[in-house]
């Protein structure tokens, strides 16, 4: 261990067994004790083979360490090692405990609907602001089971509901359809994010700016990024707000967070095509995120959209605005909240690389996810997604009810390449929100690194937290250190 590691921290661990080796986290004055996360032997990720890339891997001749400064060495392991080490049974889908499931939260959010209708009345309850916060708490509860719902329709989208297709297809698109979701649509662009997450080339999802495009935004020069002072607080909170309320429309109708390598669609679809133009999306069945064979099914997504649209249509006649505002648009929005919060929290931490096309594997980039904690509503209502998603990474057709056992099968093989945050729980969870979103705002490689080390990239920030940017010289420095250079080679000729 390095003299600058900080003493390893206590952490709640979930199902431990015999097998599964004790998290260590090293990491030195550049990250905090509590912000780390812990690096140990487990991890969790999505289905998809690996490329035979897996097994040819080459490691960087110097070391490397991420935005808290901990050591950080190329992943070596193969998907292979991965599927051998994960108890056989955890691979089985049963049909009749996903359908369980599903029914469960049905009738959780047919229960909560019918009691708050039938005993938050003015009759029962007169006090306005009393009624007035019980329906907010029931916001809250309808927004805690619909996302739940909609985590089991992402297991049908991975084919772990069971082994039926036909009946995962079926359920994924009745449920997805009710939260205004276009079920096939999302599953093919989400399906291409597994297959190349943590590709800075290839990711449909979450693809993090590099420093020239963070600056470009910011309407910066390159160079001065590390010079701004500190950024003030609140530009991040209305960053946050923005992200949560906004981002999962702004992906479903703007690829946004998504590549933008649209001209090399297989098809030509992508020709003149960028994000933001209005035709990458996901409801066009012109849009180059699709091919042909595809168009059919995301017709069929804008099917379901249409029906749910027509129902909510006919219940805002019925019943009023007012009414379909509390029993369905602010429980939406929860669920918007909490699916862009989970995602987010799955794929952005200071602790986890990037690869550029050329060094990227399935398996490395699958071990860029890590896994965090929920307490009871992330186990019990959200089915396990926000402490077992980077083994959904690799294998996601395994069910959620498998998937802790099958977690603590793979950390032994990943050792210190699996990450986690599992402290203080819940309240945990939701600081990491400000913790990502202040320390992670482009990424870029660890200055001066060589070989296969200059194609790994790691957030980095311009609040002067965790390991400083890269020193890059100022238009016309570098012109003149170079003049500089030759003149002393000169004098040192003479």
């Amino acid at each position: 261990m390095s003299t600058t590691a900080l003493p390893q921290r206590q952490t709640v661990r979930r199902n431990m067994t015999t097998d599964s080796m004790p998290s260590t986290s090293p990491s030195s004055a550049a990250g905090s004790r509590s912000e780390s996360p812990v690096a140990s032997a487990s991890s969790t990720s999505l289905s998809s083979l690996g490329s035979v890339d897996d097994f040819q891997q080459k490691k960087p001749a110097q070391q490397l360490h991420d935005s808290y400064g901990n050591p950080f060495t190329i992943p070596d392991y193969t998907i292979k090692d991965i599927r051998d080490a994960i108890p056989k049974h955890c691979f089985e889908r049963s049909a009749a405990t996903g359908l369980y499931y599903v029914a469960r939260d049905c009738v959780l959010l047919a229960t909560t609907f019918y009691l708050f209708n039938k005993f938050c009345t003015p009759e029962i309850v007169p006090s306005y602001a009393l009624r007035a916060t019980l329906w907010a708490g029931y916001t809250v509860l309808q927004g805690f089971f619909g996302t739940g719902i909609w985590i089991l329709a992402h297991e049908c989208g991975h084919q772990a509901f069971s082994p039926s297709k036909t009946l995962n297809d079926t359920v994924g698109w009745a449920c997805h359809s009710a939260l205004l979701v276009p079920y096939f649509s999302w599953k093919i662009s989400h399906g291409k994010h597994h297959k190349a997450t943590g590709n800075l080339e290839r990711d449909m999802v979450f693809l993090p700016r590099t420093r020239e495009q963070h600056a470009t935004k910011l309407g910066v020069a390159m160079h001065d990024l590390h010079e701004l002072v500190e950024e003030a607080p609140i530009y991040t909170t209305i960053t946050l707000l923005i992200q949560q309320l906004g981002g999962w429309p702004a992906y479903l109708f703007a690829n946004v967070t998504g590549h933008n390598n649209h001209s090399k669609q297989p098809e030509g679809k992508g020709f003149g095509r960028k994000n933001g133009d209005g035709s990458v999306n996901h409801f066009l069945p012109s849009s180059p995120l699709y091919e042909h064979k595809d168009e059919k099914l995301v017709l069929l997504s804008d099917l379901g959209l249409m029906i749910t649209a027509s129902i909510l249509f006919w219940v805002g006649q019925k019943y009023g605005l007012a009414s379909l505002t509390v029993w369905y648009i602010i429980p939406y929005l929860w669920v918007n909240h909490w699916l862009v919060a989970i995602t987010y929290l799955q794929h952005t931490d200071p602790s986890l690389p990037h690869y550029s096309g050329e060094t990227w594997t399935f398996a490395r980039g699958a071990a860029a996810t890590i896994d965090r904690e929920f307490g009871f509503i992330g186990r019990n209502l959200f089915h396990g997604i926000v402490e077992t998603h980077v083994l959904h990474h690799y294998i996601s057709t395994i069910p959620f009810y498998h998937a802790d056992e099958a977690t603590e099968a793979i950390k032994p093989i990943m050792g210190s390449h699996y990450r986690s945050d599992v402290v203080d729980g819940p309240m945990g969870f939701l600081r990491a929100l400000w913790v990502s979103a202040r320390r992670c705002q482009w990424v870029e490689a660890n200055e001066g690194a060589e070989g296969d080390g200059k194609n790994v990239l790691f957030y980095k920030n311009r609040n002067g937290l965790g390991v400083a940017p890269n020193q890059t010289a100022a238009p016309g420095q570098e012109q003149k250190s170079k003049k500089s250079m030759m003149v002393q080679v000169e004098d040192d000729s003479e």
